[in-house]
């Protein structure tokens, strides 16, 4: 019989007694949690609990990304609370149905009718934007929004879903307290740094002045992987990053080619794409001084994304949708190489091995560097090296 804790209780009780007000509840309500309090957990026991109220109750369970998606599936089977009439994967194919040609290809995707849900539960809701939440809303469909609330908000905008969660978990659990990870992630959400050492064989904070970590730095930028996520503050370091290690894996050229690792930048919800995506160029091909007609094999996605993007875009310091050149770039769509990515980027991505390094923006507040490092540390799964400049000024707490 698993124990929960006292706020995993309080939250429970809390989101079966909204359930229960039927009619007269609010559409939503919003549940926030920190790495390591079990929210995944307390997801599959406010199903079991729902499934006993009402046997017939149809669940679309929704995130992000596909991958989040799958590790949320994987964990509610693994907990054997799924209904067979539940349905679990990303928000976008859950809102959204495609466009056919006559010759059965998709052209497009619009905005489904009617969802045939009485309960919709999304996860990693940081990452969803002003347009989806109030796509999602449109459906009058209750929904149990869930997201970490210790994380940066959204790049653009100021909408977000986790600003002031209604239910918070916020006790980290025993058993995740023993990961390394874990206990950076509080030091970071705490006290707003991670003391330099060794950790564990794979998690591990360097000082870059020293020479054992330009050894490490080289090793690990040498041995990039498709399961390395490699994380920055400004975007000139993600640019040199990129070009290095590019360079490493021997790409000859400057521009985009097959095999490269991208990055959207831009919302198209037409062509199935969300900011923050990443993916693998298929192939590539110049059309002009302005665009390359590429297919792209994104992360997570079964159908391949082909279209229009930006010339100008890659290896650009700031985002072209974000710039006085908007008017210029509305014909195709935004990506980027994907190696190295500023923590906003990477919100919704995380990977086994995560290499960050910290940099802190003149004019971010205490608040804002402890989410941005929070961030950047919560995205690794196994393996976490960190590096920074230590000011021999600068004293541990």
């Amino acid at each position: 019989m698993l124990t929960l804790s006292d706020d995993q209780q309080q939250t429970l009780d809390a989101v079966l007694a909204w359930h229960q007000l039927g009619k007269d509840r609010p559409q939503y309500i919003t549940l926030g949690g920190y790495a390591g309090t079990g929210k995944t957990t307390l997801i599959a026991l406010i199903r079991a609990k729902l499934a006993q109220l009402d046997a017939n109750l149809k669940v679309g369970f929704a995130s992000y990304t596909g991958k989040a998606a799958r590790v949320l599936k994987m964990k509610l089977t693994d907990q054997k609370v799924l209904l067979p009439s539940d349905t679990v994967g990303t928000i976008h194919s859950l809102i959204y149905s495609p466009i056919v040609n006559d010759r059965k290809e998709i052209v497009g995707w619009q905005l489904k009718e009617q969802l045939d849900r009485k309960l919709l539960i999304i996860d990693e809701a940081s990452m969803v934007d002003a347009d989806i939440w109030q796509h999602l809303l449109s459906y009058n469909i209750p929904i149990i929004v869930v997201g970490d609330h210790g994380q940066l908000p959204p790049i653009h905008g100021s909408f977000n879903l986790m600003d002031k969660p209604l239910l918070r978990l916020e006790r980290i659990h025993r058993q995740a307290e023993l990961n390394p990870i874990i206990g950076l992630s509080i030091q970071a959400r705490e006290h707003g740094q991670v003391r330099q050492g060794i950790y564990s064989d794979t998690v591990k904070k360097y000082d870059l002045s020293e020479f054992d970590a330009q050894e490490a730095v080289q090793e690990l930028l040498s041995n990039v992987k498709r399961d390395t996520l490699i994380l920055c503050g400004y975007n000139t370091t993600r640019i040199k990053l990129n070009s290095h290690i590019r360079n490493a894996l021997g790409f000859e050229s400057a521009t985009p080619t097959s095999g490269d690792r991208v990055i959207c930048l831009r919302n198209n919800h037409k062509e199935h794409i969300f900011n923050g995506m990443l993916g693998t160029i298929v192939n590539i091909n110049k059309q002009d001084d302005h665009w390359y007609m590429a297919e792209i094999a994104m992360d997570d996605e079964p159908i391949n994304y082909r279209g229009l993007i930006s010339v100008k875009q890659f290896n650009a310091p700031t985002g072209l949708n974000f710039s006085d050149k908007r008017s210029q770039i509305m014909a195709g769509d935004l990506f980027d190489f994907g190696y190295a990515l500023t923590v906003h980027k990477a919100q919704g991505s995380q990977a086994k091995r995560v290499i960050v390094f910290e940099e802190r923006f003149a004019k971010m507040t205490d608040d804002m560097w402890r989410r941005w490092l929070y961030t950047a540390i919560t995205r690794a799964e196994e393996e976490l090296y960190i590096f920074a400049r230590v000011s021999t000024n600068n004293k541990q707490y």
